[in-house]
């Protein structure tokens, strides 16, 4: 579980980017993260990852405080899949892939065949398998962010959280990772967090959804209750209607 507790902070002191930040993301739901680009989404991201320390507040990882945890033993409870990260190594698919086993491998030790085996099965889960001896700098924008997806899939944390993991996938990449995310939280009990900007993506695929907007948490709950015709126009300034699809859900389209 990640509980975020009054959270502020900002890159400069008149600049805050967070404002007092409280929320719980829950092991066995997938929570996405929403709101207008500038509404601290990234930022969020990075705070829970370990890579920024909150200026007030406290964030925990199952309990304990992550600024707390070594960057080894925060890896073994937490994946991070970032918005871009790419590389100028000639490093194969499989390598950084592997890469998701570092937190459980020691220093001078080799993988072992249960780590070449989680390696296999994300690359499966990915399809990225086909070309895991391809080097990943001639790889395209699409298969580099399903490659990320792989290694944190290897890193086996009961935690993942993911910054707009489906933005660069073609329409078939992006429902099979988001089906992925949802059996993961369902089957494993993982702790899913995601930052996404297609709204109906984050209403049929998350359990929960926060809301950011200036800085702030302006709603968080169910999708139904926060991706509404009412927040569209307030948060966003777009009309919009609420249409009923099959299966109970709706899906609220823009009024162009």
């Amino acid at each position: 579980m990640i509980e975020i507790r009054n959270v502020s902070f900002g890159y400069s002191e008149d600049a805050p980017v967070l404002k007092g930040v409280s929320a719980q993301f829950l092991p066995g739901r997938v929570t996405g993260v929403i709101g207008p680009n500038g509404s601290g989404k990234t930022t969020l991201f990075r705070l829970i990852a370990g890579l920024e320390t909150p200026d007030a507040g406290e964030i925990t990882l199952d309990g304990e405080p992550v600024r707390a945890l070594s960057p080894k033993a925060l890896a073994r409870r937490l994946a991070v899949v970032p918005q871009s990260a790419r590389t100028d190594f000639d490093f194969t698919v499989r390598d950084i892939v592997m890469m998701g086993r570092h937190a459980h491998i020691g220093r001078f030790q080799r993988p072992s065949a249960r780590d070449i085996a989680a390696a296999e099965q994300a690359m499966r889960e990915t399809g990225v398998s086909a070309f895991a001896e391809k080097f990943v700098t001639g790889l395209s924008g699409g298969e580099w962010q399903r490659v990320l997806i792989a290694r944190a899939l290897c890193q086996e944390a009961g935690t993942l959280l993911l910054d707009e993991p489906v933005s660069n996938l073609d329409l078939q990449y992006q429902l099979s990772t988001l089906r992925q995310m949802r059996a993961l939280a369902r089957e494993k009990n993982a702790c899913v967090v995601c930052v996404l900007h297609t709204l109906n993506l984050a209403a049929h695929y998350c359990d929960d959804i926060l809301l950011l907007w200036r800085g702030e948490v302006y709603k968080s709950g169910a999708p139904a209750d926060v991706i509404t015709p009412a927040t569209l126009r307030e948060v966003y300034g777009v009309e919009a209607v609420a249409c009923p699809l099959p299966g109970g859900q709706t899906e609220v389209v823009p009024v162009y």
